[in-house]
């Protein structure tokens, strides 16, 4: 689970991701500056297709920021970096490699999280030993756009199933932040929304205020 120099897996709410998709290499360092002072929980770096040195740079760019703000930095995928940069977490897909195997690479004071698209997804993640999972997408998603949408109707029921931190993902922006809370969840991940806000920081204070 997470260093004692950071807050508790269980007391974060608010989940950012840098995404390369939506933020140039050389944005990043800014970008990173602004979601933590606006006060995410967690951030992930999420870079699906620069090359695995260009990734370690730009997290190392992320970590003294991350560190800084006491905000766990987590690596999308790439188990190998996030060993060699020393980041608080990992995040593994469906089809990426098992929590296991996972562990095993960054050893047991990295927490790791699972990508789940389904009810059974997110029960089977929790079997498997995940610290935390992402459920989704809620709605249809440019970030992920071959993932069908799984809506809202199942968050009740995987908050009453699992019990992990479970940050619901996936079209998450203000306009519909109430309709996922009233849905049922606790914690979420936003990413294009804080990405493309033109005050990111005022957006992300925004999302975290209405958060429980």
């Amino acid at each position: 689970m997470s260093t004692p120099a950071f807050p508790a897996l269980s007391s974060a709410r608010l989940y950012g991701i840098v995404d390369l998709g939506y933020c140039a290499p050389a944005q990043v360092e800014s970008m990173t500056a602004a979601l933590c002072e606006g006060g995410v929980d967690l951030l992930q770096l999420r870079a699906k297709k620069l090359s695995l040195s260009e990734i370690e740079k730009l997290a190392r760019v992320m970590h003294p920021i991350t560190r800084e703000h006491g905000v766990p930095l987590i690596i999308n995928d790439h188990l190998e970096i996030a060993a060699s940069v020393g980041s608080e977490g990992v995040h593994v897909g469906q089809d990426d490699d098992a929590v296991a195997k996972a562990r095993a690479a960054v050893g047991p004071g990295v927490f790791v999280g699972k990508s789940t698209h389904s009810l059974a997804q997110a029960v089977a993640a929790e079997a498997e030993g995940a610290d935390y999972i992402g459920f989704g997408p809620l709605y249809a998603t440019g970030t992920k756009p071959d993932y069908v949408p799984i809506g809202l109707h199942d968050i009740t029921e995987v908050h009453r199933q699992v019990q992990l931190p479970i940050f619901c993902i996936g079209g998450v922006n203000a306009a519909r932040l109430p309709e996922v809370l009233q849905a049922g969840a606790r914690r979420v991940v936003v990413v294009s929304a804080f990405l493309l806000a033109p005050d990111v920081q005022a957006y992300v204070r925004q999302i975290k205020s209405s958060l429980p």
